[in-house]
C-alpha cells in the first residue's frame, strides 16, 4: 500500500510539474509572438516613413535660366542654394546636355531640324522632406522666381499636394493600426499572465494562511514574469531577426539593414515593453488573489 500511494504520488508530481512546464512554455510562447508581431509593425512603420521621405526627397523644381547668363553666376548661384536649409541636391543642366538628352528621348536630332538650340540652361533641385508641403514649396517657388537670374520656375503643385494627401493618410492609418496592435498586445500577454497566475491561486492562498506577508508572495511571481518578459523578449528579437535576414536575401530592396541604430531601438522597445507589460500584469494578478475571498477562489 505504502509503495502504491508513493506511486500515486510521484505520478501526481509529475502530472502537476509538466502542466506547470507547458502552462510556462504556452505563456513565454505567446509573449514572444505578440512582441514579435509589435517588431515587425514598428520596422513596417519606419520604414514606410523612409520610403515617405524618399519620394517627397524626389519633389522638386526646375529652375529655368535665362538666355544671356554666365556660367560663372550660375555656378555661384547654385552654390547659395545648396547651402540654404530647404535644399537637399541640386544638379546643372548646360543648354547642350539638354539638347543631348531630349534627342535621346526623341530619337532624332531635332536641333539640325530647327536649326537652333531652344533649349535653356536649368538647375533641378531636389528638397528635403521636411520642406515638402505646399504652403513651403510655395514659398520656395516665389523666392525662386524673383531672382535676376531666373526665366521660370517648373513647379507641379498638384502633384506635390496628391502625394502629401496619400502620404499623410497612409501615415495615419500605420499608426493607427500600430497603436491597436498595441493594445491587443497588451491585452493578450495580460490575459495570458492571468491564466497563469489563475493556476496558482490556491498557493497564493495556502502561503496567506501560513502567515506570508503580500511582498513575500509576491516576490517569486514576480521574478517569474521578469524572467517570462525576458526570455520573449529575447525570442522575438532572435526571430525578429531571421526574418530581417530572410527579406534582406529575398528583397534587399524593401529593408536597409545598414540602418543599425534604428533595428537595434526597435529590439531594445522589444524587450523593454515585453518585461514592464509581464510585471505590470502579473502584479495586478498576483494582487487580485491576494485581496480575494476563500469563497471566490473556486469561481
Amino acid at each position: 500500500m505504502i509503495t502504491l500511494a508513493c506511486c500515486m504520488t510521484q505520478s501526481q508530481e509529475k502530472h502537476t510539474k509538466h502542466k506547470l512546464l507547458a502552462s510556462s512554455a504556452s505563456t513565454l510562447i505567446s509573449i514572444s509572438l505578440v512582441l514579435f508581431m509589435l517588431g515587425i509593425l514598428g520596422l513596417v512603420l519606419i520604414n514606410a516613413q523612409h520610403l515617405s521621405n524618399y519620394v517627397k526627397e524626389n519633389i522638386g523644381f526646375t529652375v529655368m535660366l535665362k538666355e544671356d547668363v554666365k556660367e560663372v553666376d550660375v555656378l555661384q548661384f547654385q552654390k547659395t542654394l545648396d547651402g540654404s536649409k530647404w535644399v537637399k541636391s541640386s544638379q546643372y543642366v548646360s543648354k547642350e546636355e539638354a539638347a543631348s538628352i531630349l534627342q535621346q528621348d526623341l530619337g532624332e536630332d531635332f536641333i539640325s531640324f530647327l536649326g537652333f538650340n531652344p533649349l535653356s540652361s536649368s538647375i533641378d533641385i531636389r528638397l528635403h522632406a521636411a520642406h515638402t508641403t505646399s504652403s513651403q514649396m510655395s514659398n520656395i517657388n516665389n523666392e525662386l522666381k524673383n531672382h535676376v537670374l531666373v526665366r521660370d520656375v517648373v513647379f507641379q503643385k498638384d502633384l506635390v499636394d496628391a502625394i502629401n494627401q496619400n502620404v499623410q493618410k497612409v501615415s495615419l492609418l500605420l499608426i493607427g493600426f500600430c497603436a491597436l496592435l498595441f493594445i491587443i498586445a497588451i491585452a493578450l500577454i495580460n490575459n495570458t499572465i492571468r491564466l497563469s497566475v489563475y493556476s496558482k491561486r490556491f498557493l497564493i492562498r495556502t502561503m496567506k494562511l501560513v502567515g506570508a506577508t503580500h511582498a513575500f508572495i509576491r516576490k517569486p511571481f514576480l521574478y517569474s514574469g521578469l524572467t517570462q518578459g525576458v526570455f520573449g523578449g529575447l525570442i522575438s528579437i532572435l526571430l525578429l531577426m531571421i526574418t530581417l535576414f530572410g527579406i534582406q536575401k529575398e528583397m534587399p530592396e524593401l529593408l536597409v539593414l545598414q540602418d543599425l541604430p534604428t533595428v537595434g531601438v526597435i529590439m531594445g522597445a522589444m524587450l523593454t515593453i515585453g518585461v514592464l507589460i509581464c510585471l505590470i500584469a502579473t502584479n495586478m494578478a498576483v494582487g487580485k488573489y491576494l485581496r480575494m475571498n476563500e469563497d471566490n477562489l473556486y469561481r
